[in-house]
């Protein structure tokens, strides 16, 4: 019969030491973000994996390559267009408008999958895992200033090496119109240089065209007008300032060029870059989306956002691996299981800061102990009818050979596992 198989692009992740995947060190950057949302006092957030495709249409863009090829949608049983989440921060201004929150504060951080259809590659993948920060209900100002903090501050926990964060303002909407209107007007010279995609941004949204990765098309973006011309006196002096302030800590570079993917994006954007990563080198990324709440329904909601790919940082980033205390619970009998799993559970209860790993296999003593000594455990209690008898357990020292194993009471076994 044929094996079922993954489908491309979709990881197995388990947590394993034999496993030749790199699940371990995803879990850890995970858990080291969690660690870090919460020191800023962010609450996490949850929405579905499953939304109205009218949703990501009416938020990232009708023209974005995200809608019109990455998306993954399908009709339900009553014909509904619904979608896998691609990204994140649409889902979330959803759900707070939903529960009439948009006329508040918020600060929200999240983890979990999200779904493109792409080709594979070094750290991206169909389905990936995505963090994010939403900082809901602030004009542009402070915030700004928190979400540079945030980013030096992954950088520095997560050990990122050969990283540049790039910032740069994409102004008002009267300044964003009058300068797409002139790079439309210098465009227009090259539209027979320009590929069918490029012509069609032209049309519906010329900024796009500066994040092309044609050579051909790059080259005639040098003599293109700069956006810094066309940016208020407040806006360059907001990112000198954030440059200024932050330049301590990582490498901050002012980019005028840079634009964000998703059409929600007003105002202050960034991306940080690892060249570690090859040609897709951005790891995390975002900005100021103020109008996103009024465009799906809601009240004005001034907000700002960024998402990481988990996967894409895991693999760049060097966090050492820390080993919790593991302690291996050896029976070596059947007959007594269900009073030695009443020890092993008072033992839980006494120090929550050791993993007991109860070994269920029915071998022989030696082949229980090589297992311990495989997930490296620092000792081995043993129970066998003797010891349940004499209300014993032996205590074996697998992390210090020259100790000799001791037989002690339950009792005083009790608050040797205490202290351990």
């Amino acid at each position: 019969m044929k094996k079922i198989r993954s489908l491309s692009g979709m990881l197995d992740l388990f947590n394993d030491s034999d496993a030749s995947n790199s699940a371990e060190h995803i879990f850890r950057v995970e858990k080291k973000l969690k660690n870090i949302f919460n020191t800023y006092n962010y609450n996490e957030i949850r929405t579905p994996a499953l939304e109205e495709t009218d949703l990501f249409k009416r938020s990232v863009g009708d023209v974005s390559d995200i809608v019109n090829k990455e998306i993954y949608t399908f009709l339900d049983r009553n014909g509904k267009s619904i979608s896998l989440r691609p990204e994140g921060t649409a889902g979330v201004i959803r759900s707070i408008i939903e529960k009439k929150l948009d006329s508040s504060s918020n600060k929200f951080w999240y983890i979990g999958p999200m779904w493109r259809y792409e080709r594979p590659q070094k750290g991206r993948f169909r389905q990936f895992t995505q963090a994010g920060i939403e900082i809901l209900g602030h004009e542009e100002g402070n915030s700004e200033y928190e979400m540079l903090s945030l980013i030096c501050n992954i950088i520095d926990k997560l050990s990122i090496n050969n990283s540049i964060i790039k910032i740069n303002h994409l102004g008002d909407p009267d300044t964003k119109k009058a300068y797409c209107d002139s790079l439309v007007t210098y465009l227009s010279s090259y539209k027979n240089e320009l590929n069918e995609t490029e012509l069609e941004r032209l049309d519906k949204n010329p900024l796009k065209i500066l994040d092309s990765k044609s050579e051909n098309t790059q080259k005639i973006l040098k003599d293109a007008p700069s956006l810094k011309d066309f940016l208020p006196k407040e806006n360059i002096d907001l990112l000198n300032s954030l440059k200024d302030t932050f330049s301590d800590f990582c490498k901050i570079e002012i980019d005028y060029s840079l634009v964000r993917g998703l059409d929600y994006y007003s105002g202050f954007v960034f991306e940080a870059l690892s060249n570690e990563l090859g040609a897709q080198d951005a790891f995390l990324g975002g900005g100021r989306y103020d109008v996103l709440s009024q465009k799906l329904g809601g009240k004005n909601l001034p907000a700002i956002g960024m998402a990481i790919g988990v996967e894409r940082l895991a693999s760049i980033s060097s966090i050492p691996k820390t080993q919790d205390k593991i302690v291996s619970f050896i029976t070596i009998t059947s007959k007594l299981e269900p009073k030695a799993f009443k020890i092993a559970h008072h033992l839980r209860s006494l120090n929550k800061k050791i993993n007991l790993d109860v070994n269920l296999a029915n071998g022989s003593l030696k082949s229980k102990l090589r297992r311990a000594n495989k997930i490296n455990a620092s000792h081995a209690l043993i129970i066998g009818d003797d010891e349940i008898t004499n209300e014993c357990i032996l205590i074996k020292y697998l992390d210090d050979e020259l100790k000799e194993q001791e037989l002690v009471k339950f009792d005083e076994a009790y608050e040797i596992y205490k202290l351990l």
